[in-house]
């Protein structure tokens, strides 16, 4: 653990528990709530659909009736909402003065500098949020569940115990889009991880090989190559992409076509190799066989600065 991550906390009995609204009671919402409650903070709650807090109410949340009433019952306002536009229109109405806003509602790193600066404006400090969780393991001792946090250092600073009881908190800079540009990279590589899960359990899917006998073997494969994201760092942090490489980019494109020629006589479509695959013969076409696959990130980079897209 980092001096920028707090784990999930479980507080002293005779620590004073701050207080905190919520806005936002969907699945993942409730979950926060639920997780603030049993460790006995005092949390006001408000939905766009009153009914879907009615549950929360009866463990001991303060329902408010509008977003405004919410956020003006206490300084810590999280929101978790829809999306963005969910985030602005909930809060058009609401005095911000004095609040630290923390949005953990799932956006874009545009979005989160967006929204950091409006909220500036109106008076508040702001922290975005990634929540790298699915609501069963919020609250849950071990389950792995952090959360993401940029923008105002002194926010989190001064919030963090509380940020921290349903899931550990993780603070990524000042620069309010970094908690979704982490978000938004892990989910990109898990994306990746399950098409290629996908496309293996394609390949045995007519024949005589269980599902249930293949997932171990297949856990175990990915769990042993997944550290190699080290060595990518270090190869991307250098500029150096043929230090410590054993499986050369030269060997891996030719590997391919065995990749290739398996899944068509399993009659499996290679559509989620391919794009893949195309980048690697791009790189080999471009001279650098005796890399490892690190320089295709450089490829996938579109001229110019990152876009602020509307």
């Amino acid at each position: 653990m980092t001096d920028n991550a707090l784990a999930p906390r479980t507080p002293s009995p005779s620590a004073p528990l701050a207080p905190l609204t919520l806005l936002g009671t969907g699945a993942m919402g409730t979950a926060l709530a639920r997780a603030w409650l049993a460790a006995g903070h005092p949390v006001t709650v408000w939905n766009r659909t009153p009914a879907r807090a009615e549950a929360l109410a009866a463990e001991g949340a303060t329902v408010a009736p509008s977003a405004a009433a919410a956020v003006a019952a206490n300084r810590l306002v999280v929101a978790c909402l829809l999306d963005d536009a969910s985030v602005r229109e909930a809060l058009d109405a609401a005095d911000l003065t004095g609040r630290d806003l923390v949005d953990l509602t799932t956006g874009t790193p545009a979005q989160g500098r967006d929204r950091a600066a409006w909220a500036e404006a109106r008076g508040a400090r702001f922290l975005d949020g990634g929540i790298m969780a699915v609501p069963p393991m919020i609250g849950a001792a071990g389950s792995g569940a952090y959360v993401f946090h940029s923008g105002s250092a002194a926010l989190f600073e001064e919030h963090r115990d509380t940020l921290a009881v349903p899931a550990r908190a993780t603070y990524v800079g000042a620069d309010p889009g970094f908690a979704a540009l982490h978000d938004v990279a892990l989910l990109s590589a898990m994306n990746g991880m399950f098409a290629g899960i996908t496309h293996a359990f394609a390949l045995i899917r007519r024949e005589d090989i269980a599902p249930k006998d293949f997932a171990p073997l297949l856990v175990s494969w990915l769990t042993a190559m997944a550290p190699m994201a080290h060595g990518a760092a270090e190869r991307l942090d250098s500029g150096d992409h043929t230090k410590d490489v054993v499986s050369n980019l030269a060997m891996q494109v030719a590997g391919n076509a065995t990749l290739l020629r398996t899944a068509e006589e399993q009659g499996v479509s290679a559509e989620l190799l391919t794009p893949y695959m195309a980048l690697m013969e791009r790189r080999l076409a471009e001279g650098h066989g005796d890399e490892d696959t690190t320089g295709l990130v450089d490829l996938l980079l579109t001229s110019g600065k990152p876009q602020e897209l509307p």
